[in-house]
């Protein structure tokens, strides 16, 4: 009785290699392929692979640090709203001034420029327009 021996081409081995860097396991490829040997995919990924074998990662935290997660997310999802809600703000304002400028037919920043003939109780007294 012969024994059949399988020869894979290079096309394939690095079909195979670029099937588990987009993140296939091992195992699923060789069911996949009906791939025989237990090291023979290692082998091509050592040879072909950008990165070689994946390892698994594992997280060592304390439970503070576990903990600061969750509240980072809120914590950015409310700055989120903020800004959100700054940036309506902004938009509704900026509306207003088109409005009174279309209105009024004048244009704000020229007016408030250094010796623009604004009434003298409008300006702030101490130059500051904060």
């Amino acid at each position: 009785m012969s024994q059949t021996v399988k020869r894979y081409s290079e096309a394939f081995k690095r079909h195979v290699v670029r099937e588990y860097e987009d993140g296939a396991t091992i195992e699923e490829l060789r069911r996949k392929y009906g791939i025989g040997g237990g090291s023979t995919i290692q082998q091509w990924i050592r040879k072909y692979g950008r990165e070689g074998l994946r390892h698994r990662v594992m997280r060592i935290q304390t439970a503070e640090e576990a903990d600061q997660v969750p509240k980072l997310r809120q914590e950015i999802a409310r700055l989120q709203e903020a800004l959100a809600q700054t940036l309506m703000e902004k938009m509704a304002l900026e509306k207003t001034l088109a409005l009174y400028q279309e209105a009024f037919g004048t244009d704000l920043a020229k007016k408030n420029a250094p010796g623009s003939s604004m009434p003298s109780t409008m300006r702030p007294t101490n130059g500051d327009w904060r």
